[in-house]
């Protein structure tokens, strides 16, 4: 491992035909210095023509990755022609035996047994030119050398296909990584923008009726006025809460700590936490402040809820409330909360006739409101029914399941 680690770092950004070149010129001038050098007795020493057929031999090597099937035939022609003038076999064995490990390496298991086949003639060949040797050595030569060279050759090209199916799914995996990333930052903008609609659409609402209704009582009822300016100072703070504490998840998240931080980055002052069921009282009274008539009714008997199931709830009813204030007034509104055995229902209704015209003849066009609404309770497995009513005014219904599960998990019911 440690050498093919060494391997990599130093090649691993060379170009293979550079390297099939270096390899073919030393193989070459290796072939050409020993035959400079040995001279067995019994064969004839080098010569030009020598040298000519161990350069054949040898350089068509260099075209082993761009045509392996061609180096190979060349390269076991010039060995033919090598041992037919008569030259020690020795010495340019090696030329045809790296050919067909190319082959293999880079072509389909029929095509390397032809090519094998055809080195393994050519060593046998040069085995029984060499007497010494005897035939039973030279046709085991034969069968050997190309059997382990096949091999070797096509675990690589084996290899070589795994590592091609890796990178293709490797790729894959990244495509779908980058895909999940960016509908987890779109599903992310969609909640901070639900989050920041619901609280300043609210808030902003009765801050806005309010501040209306002190401007026309200003000199007439001034302890009116009073009124109202002490429920906007209260109202925009219970927004600017709920904006820092937004802001504050954002950060916590954007950090990874997973902390809830401290307000203002004073020790010891937490955020509020999310609000939730026991803040629909809040809700109710300013509306009721801001000109609404609001009646809250519980029915059932409560039980601990996970944070998000409560949150959902808490938003629905204020959207809605919402919704009654600016845009169905004068009206009475309704919330009834009903806890269920198996789920968590909370409607909405109000009488109100927005703009003089019935709603049952003209429903409503679907805005951010709305939408809103089926988007949390969705990620809750919930529903929410909106629409007008018969009697007339509108209608919005929440249902969210609950399980034993998720009470055991977040407390035991209180005492009835």
């Amino acid at each position: 491992m440690r050498i093919t680690a060494l391997w990599a770092r130093w090649f691993g950004g060379v170009d293979p035909r550079l390297v099939d070149a270096t390899v073919a010129v030393g193989l070459v001038a290796a072939t050409v210095a020993i035959g400079h050098q040995y001279h067995p007795a019994g064969w004839p020493p080098f010569d030009a023509p020598a040298y000519a057929l161990s350069a054949l031999v040898g350089l068509p090597l260099a075209l082993r990755r761009v045509a392996p099937v061609g180096a190979l035939v060349a390269s076991c022609l010039a060995f033919a022609c090598y041992l037919a003038a008569g030259y020690q076999p020795s010495l340019n064995f090696w030329g045809p035996a790296i050919a067909l490990y190319g082959v293999a390496a880079q072509r389909p298991p029929r095509t390397a047994a032809a090519a094998a086949a055809l080195v393994a003639s050519v060593i046998l060949y040069s085995g029984l030119t060499a007497p010494e040797l005897g035939v039973a050595v030279a046709v085991i030569q034969a069968l050997a050398v190309p059997s382990v060279i096949w091999v070797f050759g096509n675990g690589a090209r084996r290899l070589a296909r795994r590592n091609r199916q890796l990178a293709q799914l490797t790729a894959q995996l990244h495509l779908a990584q980058e895909e999940r990333a960016k509908r987890a930052v779109a599903e992310e903008q969609r909640r901070i923008a639900r989050e920041l609609h619901d609280v300043v659409a609210h808030h902003m609402s009765v801050i806005n009726v309010q501040a209306g209704m002190a401007g026309y009582v200003f000199r007439s009822e001034p302890d009116t006025a009073r009124a109202a300016l002490d429920t906007i100072t209260q109202t925009s703070q219970e927004g600017l809460r709920e904006l820092r504490r937004i802001l504050s998840l954002l950060r916590s998240e954007a950090a990874g700590t997973g902390e809830t931080p401290l307000a203002g980055g004073d020790s010891g002052t937490w955020y509020a936490p999310m609000p939730g069921l026991a803040g629909l009282a809040d809700v109710a009274e300013r509306v009721r402040a801001a000109g609404v008539p609001v009646d809250l009714t519980t029915t059932g008997t409560p039980r601990p809820l996970p944070p998000g199931t409560e949150l959902c709830a808490y938003r629905v009813v204020q959207e809605a409330l919402t919704n009654v204030l600016k845009h169905a007034r004068p009206a009475r509104a309704e919330v009834l909360v009903e806890h269920r055995p198996t789920e968590l229902r909370v409607t909405v209704t109000d009488d109100g006739r927005p703009h003089g015209q019935d709603p049952a003849k003209l429903p409503p066009r679907p805005g951010h409101g709305l939408i809103g609404m089926r988007e949390r309770a969705r990620l809750y497995g919930g529903t929410v029914d909106a629409g007008p009513r018969a009697e007339g005014g509108f209608r919005v219904c929440l249902r969210l399941p609950v399980t034993s599960e998720s009470s055991d998990r977040w407390g035991s019911p209180p005492p009835a």
